[in-house]
C-alpha cells in the first residue's frame, strides 16, 4: 500500500518529467512476463528513456497538472504504464513498436508528442520513421551527390588527357 506522501512524491517526479518530455507513449503490458518487462527497460534505458509503472489515476493527475490535454487515460482498459523521450520524438515508439511485434502482449495504447495527443496508429506510423541520425546521413549523402560526381568528371578528363599524353610519347 502506497502511502499519501508517497504518493504526493511520485506525482511530483512525474509532472517534473512530464514537463521535460518531448515523447510520451502509453502502452498496455496485461500478459508481459517479469523477465520481459525487464528486458524492454533495459532496451529504453540504453537509448536514455525512462519507462514509468504508475497508477492510471496519477498518470491523469499528472497529465492534468502538467497542461497536457490527453483523453482520461484511467478509462483505457488494462495495466498502462508510459515511456518518456526526452531527446528524440520517434526513439521512444520505435523501441516499443519493435518490441512489441517480437512480444504480443504489448500493445500500444496512445502517445503525446510535443503535446498533440495521437491514437495507436499514429504513434505506430511514427514507430517507422527512420531516426534523426538515418535522416541526416540520407541528407549528407543527398547533399555531397552531386559534388561527388562532379570531382569524378573533372578528374576523367585528366585521366583522359593524361592517357592521351603518354601514348602521344610512345610514339615519338
Amino acid at each position: 500500500m502506497i502511502t499519501k506522501d508517497k504518493k504526493k512524491e511520485i506525482l511530483k517526479d512525474l509532472v517534473d518529467r512530464l514537463s521535460r518530455q518531448k515523447t510520451i507513449v502509453f502502452f498496455n503490458y496485461n500478459g508481459l512476463k517479469v523477465d520481459q518487462f525487464q528486458e524492454l527497460r533495459t532496451k529504453l534505458r540504453e537509448e536514455g528513456v525512462d519507462c514509468y509503472v504508475v497508477k492510471k489515476t496519477l498518470i491523469d493527475l499528472a497529465l492534468e497538472k502538467s497542461g497536457l490535454k490527453v483523453n482520461k487515460i484511467k478509462k483505457i482498459p488494462g495495466q498502462i504504464a508510459l515511456v518518456l523521450g526526452y531527446e528524440d520524438e520517434v526513439t521512444p515508439a520505435r523501441i516499443l513498436y519493435q518490441f512489441a511485434k517480437e512480444n504480443e502482449d504489448l500493445k500500444i495504447v496512445a502517445g503525446v508528442v510535443q503535446g498533440d495527443y495521437l491514437e495507436n496508429e499514429a504513434v505506430i506510423s511514427l514507430a517507422k520513421l527512420p531516426s534523426r541520425q538515418e535522416l541526416l546521413g540520407k541528407l549528407v549523402g543527398t547533399i555531397s551527390g552531386p559534388t561527388y560526381g562532379l570531382v569524378n568528371a573533372l578528374k576523367g578528363n585528366l585521366r583522359k588527357l593524361v592517357f592521351v599524353l603518354s601514348n602521344i610519347k610512345l610514339e615519338v
